[in-house]
């Protein structure tokens, strides 16, 4: 039986075409429009990360965002926040724009802008700073502090401090967070896994056990970041012996600690226990265990874990397939990585940069330039962009073999859709530029690094001056000094951890 669109029987048949027409000219009215929107969205972003970036003073930096007479909402504040972290921009003068919005009469930053604006921080050493944001936020709203800030602020302790002021650091919280509880234990505890030791975080365990109980989510960090099997073994006992029931992430951990020692034989006994105890092996067991295959020399029966995780009704991502494609290419058997490139797109995955800097890697130790340059263009027009490590493996490769129109078009692409470290790229690209006597092209670069908010390094700048000197080119000369000026006011450094101590005492 086939069902007709219910329609009113007086209804004339040209009326349904015109609503029809009509429907499709809205949709089409509001695909534009919200073009539009979001096109002005990004420019206001950039206007005002632009203010951040320039403004001299406090004063001025408030004038000039009167002058715009953007309404700073809460998703434009989240974007500019972003923004500035991710181009490591100046810290003092984006907090002094996040202050500049929290005085807005019945404004509140979402927990997402305070967080960012603690990790911008963080990052610069600023410790007297963070406090004074989190005693306001815990004055305007306490519920906003919860364990993932407290986990940014200490990671950014950690960082630069030592694990008795990062426990420090932990304890202070008690007077700010609503709910000092174990998943504020669990956000030291994975802070330590990351930014120090295992054994550092071993210790703090079990010198605060008694003060918070341990979950689930506590073994699970402990156990992700063993690298020995005898110490994840005895964390998984200890777990066991509380109480605690072992989930799929901690068997995992097993499995990759296993897989990494190489003791396939124990992962693959892991995998029949979670089966025999109803737990599902997932994406992440298969996928250790194709890395252990290949740690074993055993790529070809890698490849199988793919067909086999299949038939459990599991099937592989982007991961997994890196994994095998990692297999091949240490095995130096690039064809076979490349067909898997292939059957990835063919079963709707798409190759992510970790895919390409597999072979970026290759290329580069073999010095094939073609190779190298053929991936990357496959990888732009593919709609993946590169990240910082595949910028990496194709400047340095340009500079060894010179190629100047390559490392330009990089360059370029990096400029116009935003991908890779400016400073780390730049670096290599002045070195070649300056080798090459390009000193017109260097200039160029240059301008466009400062336009985006980004300092050159001195050892760069340095070049570049010495040999504008020697061409006579002191006005360009005096163009770029006028610009690293922007960057100069910077605080001395102090040590961080003084300057932490005189901050908690």
């Amino acid at each position: 039986m086939i069902l007709k669109p219910y329609l009113h029987q007086s209804q004339p048949t040209i009326t349904r075409y015109v609503s029809q027409s009509f429907n499709l000219s809205f949709n089409s009215f509001s695909h534009f429009f919200c073009s539009i929107v979001n096109s002005s969205k990004d420019e206001d972003v950039e206007t005002i990360f632009h203010i951040i970036n320039s403004s001299e003073s406090t004063q001025n930096l408030k004038e000039s965002l009167k002058s715009t007479q953007i309404y700073l909402s809460n998703d434009l504040i989240d974007k500019v926040l972003k923004r500035v972290r991710f181009s490591h921009s100046n810290p003092l003068q984006a907090l002094e724009f996040f202050n500049y919005t929290s005085k807005k009469r019945e404004f509140f930053h979402t927990s997402f802008s305070y967080d960012t604006m603690l990790y911008i921080l963080g990052r610069n050493r600023k410790f007297d700073k963070i406090w004074e944001v989190l005693i306001d936020m815990k004055k305007k709203d306490r519920t906003l502090i919860t364990p993932r800030t407290v986990q940014v602020v200490l990671a950014r302790i950690a960082k630069v401090c030592s694990v008795r002021q990062t426990v420090e650091g932990f304890r202070k919280f008690r007077r700010l967070v609503l709910e000092f509880d174990t998943s504020c234990f669990n956000a030291l505890l994975r802070t330590l896994c990351q930014e120090k030791s295992m054994s550092d975080a071993r210790n703090v365990y079990h010198s605060l056990k008694r003060e918070f109980k341990p979950d689930l989510q506590t073994f699970n960090i402990l156990l992700s970041g063993w690298k020995s099997t005898e110490e994840a073994e005895g964390f998984f006992e200890e777990m066991i012996s509380l109480g605690v029931k072992p989930d799929v992430v901690s068997y995992n951990c097993l499995v990759d600690v296993y897989c990494k020692n190489r003791e396939i034989d124990k992962a693959y006994k892991v995998v029949e226990k979670m089966r025999d105890e109803e737990i599902n092996p997932d994406v992440y067991t298969y996928t250790s265990l194709i890395g252990g295959l290949g740690l074993v020399g055993q790529p070809d029966k890698a490849r199988d874990v793919l067909k086999e995780m299949r038939e459990y009704g599991c099937y592989p991502d982007t991961a997994a397939y890196n994994a095998v494609i990692r297999n091949f290419c240490i095995a130096k058997r690039l064809g076979d990585a490349y067909n898997l490139m292939d059957e990835m797109v063919r079963k709707g995955l798409n190759p992510n940069a970790t895919t390409y800097n597999l072979l970026f890697r290759c290329f580069y130790w073999m010095n094939d330039l073609g190779s190298c340059w053929s991936l990357y263009r496959r990888m732009m027009d593919g709609g993946c962009l590169p990240n910082t490590q595949s910028c990496m493996f194709l400047i340095r490769l340009f500079k060894k073999q010179e190629k100047v129109e390559m490392a330009l078009v990089l360059w370029n692409d990096m400029v116009e859709k935003g991908f890779g470290s400016y400073i780390l790229v730049s670096d290599v690209l002045f070195d070649l530029l300056c080798d090459m006597g390009k000193l017109d092209e260097a200039e160029k670069c240059f301008l466009q690094m400062v336009e985006k908010g980004q300092k050159p390094s001195n050892v760069s700048f340095r070049r570049i001056k010495v040999l504008m000197e020697l061409a006579n080119r002191h006005e360009a000369l005096r163009k770029l000094s006028e610009k690293m000026s922007i960057f100069e006011p910077r605080i001395k450094q102090r040590d961080p951890e003084t300057d932490f101590d005189r901050i908690s005492s």
